[in-house]
C-alpha cells in the first residue's frame, strides 16, 4: 500500500499587487516533505515576493497557503516555529565571533543554556567551523560566512527552509561544499525552497523546478522532464579537412554545417542508442572525425525558450 504524499508547503491562488502592478497572479505550489524545490525566473518574476509571503514577512492579497499543515494567515506563529530563512546576503554580525552569532540565535529561539550550548557545538562541527568559532566573523572567508549564516538558520531546528540564492559570490569549491550541506539537510527530512540565479545549481540539487515569469508559473516538473520539452539536442562533429566535412554533410542531410569551423551539427537526443547509430553511419561511410561533442538541452535552454529572453545573466539577476 502506497502512503499518500505529505506536503510541507501547499499554496493555492497566491496573489500580490503593489498599486496597479501585479507581482503574483494566482500561483499554486505543492512541495512534498523532504525535497528540494527550485523557484526560477527572470528579474521581477515574483520569486522574492513568493518567498516573503510564505515566510510570513509580507501578506498576500489573495489565495491561501499552508506550511507544515498550518494556515499562513490564521497560524503565523506556528508557521514561524517551523521555518528558517537564509537570505541572499549573510545576516551575520561581523563584530561577533561565530560562536557568539550562534549564541545570539539560540537566545532568540528561547533555548535554555544547556540546550543552546549543545546545539551550537553540533552546528559548529557540522559546518566545519570549530577552529574559527572564537574568531571575529570579519576574518571569515565568503564560504565560511555563508556556512555560518545557514548554521544560524538551523539553530531552531526548522523543518522548512527558504534559501534565497545561497551560493551567490562563492567560489566553485565553496559552492559545491554548500550543495553537499543542502543535500545532507534534505536527507535528514528538511524541506527546502530554493531560489537561485545559477541554473546548474537547480539542475544539481532540485527534485522539482518551477519557472515563474510575470507573476505566473509557466512550467513545473523535474529537471529531466523540463529539459525533454525543449528541442535542440545535437552532436557536433569536428573534421580535419573540407573533404571530410563534405562527405559527412552528404551522409547526414538533416545536419547543419559550419565551413569555417569545419563542424557539422547533427540533430540527436544525446542518448546512447542514437549516438551509436551515428557512429555506425560514419563507419559505414568510411568517414573519419577529428572530434565529437554531444549537446543536450539544459535548464539554460529551458529558461531561454520559456521566457523568450536572450540575455540570461541580465534576465536572471535579481
Amino acid at each position: 500500500m502506497t502512503l499518500p504524499t505529505r506536503h510541507a508547503i501547499v499554496a493555492t491562488g497566491l496573489r500580490k499587487s503593489y498599486g496597479d502592478k501585479v507581482v503574483l497572479d494566482g500561483i499554486d505550489l505543492k512541495i512534498p516533505e523532504g525535497t528540494i524545490f527550485a523557484l526560477l525566473g527572470p528579474n521581477g518574476a515574483g520569486k522574492t515576493t513568493t518567498v516573503q509571503i510564505l515566510s510570513t514577512l509580507i501578506s498576500a492579497d489573495g489565495g491561501q497557503a499552508r506550511i507544515g499543515g498550518h494556515d499562513l494567515t490564521r497560524e503565523p506563529d506556528a508557521v514561524r516555529a517551523l521555518i528558517g530563512v537564509t537570505g541572499q546576503f549573510s545576516a551575520v554580525d561581523n563584530l561577533l565571533t561565530g560562536r557568539e552569532n550562534l549564541r545570539l540565535m539560540a537566545d532568540l529561539c528561547h533555548l535554555d543554556r544547556a540546550t543552546g550550548r549543545r546545539r551550537i557545538a553540533d552546528l559548529l562541527d557540522q559546518f566545519d567551523l570549530v577552529e574559527a568559532a572564537d574568531k571575529p566573523v570579519a576574518t571569515y572567508s565568503g564560504g565560511m560566512r555563508r556556512r555560518l549564516d545557514l548554521a544560524m538558520t538551523l539553530v531552531g531546528d526548522p523543518r522548512v527552509i527558504f534559501l534565497d540564492e545561497p551560493t551567490t559570490g562563492l567560489d566553485p569549491r565553496s559552492r559545491r561544499a554548500m550543495w553537499q550541506i543542502i543535500r545532507d539537510l534534505v536527507a535528514g527530512g528538511v524541506t527546502i525552497l530554493l531560489t537561485t540565479q545559477y541554473l546548474e545549481e537547480a539542475d544539481q540539487l532540485a527534485d522539482r523546478v518551477a519557472f515563474l515569469d510575470h507573476g505566473r508559473l509557466i512550467a513545473e516538473g523535474t529537471p529531466h522532464a523540463l529539459k525533454r520539452l525543449i528541442p535542440g539536442g545535437h552532436v557536433v562533429l569536428q573534421f580535419a579537412d573540407q573533404d571530410g566535412l563534405d562527405s559527412a554533410a552528404r551522409t547526414f542531410a538533416e545536419a547543419t554545417r559550419d565551413d569555417t569551423a569545419l563542424t557539422l551539427h547533427v540533430p540527436s537526443d544525446g542518448g546512447v542508442g542514437s549516438l551509436r547509430s551515428l557512429l555506425d553511419q560514419l563507419d559505414r561511410a568510411s568517414i573519419s572525425v577529428a572530434g565529437l561533442a554531444v549537446h543536450t538541452p539544459d535548464l539554460d535552454d529551458v529558461f531561454l525558450t520559456l521566457t523568450g529572453r536572450t540575455d540570461q545573466e541580465g534576465a536572471m539577476a535579481r
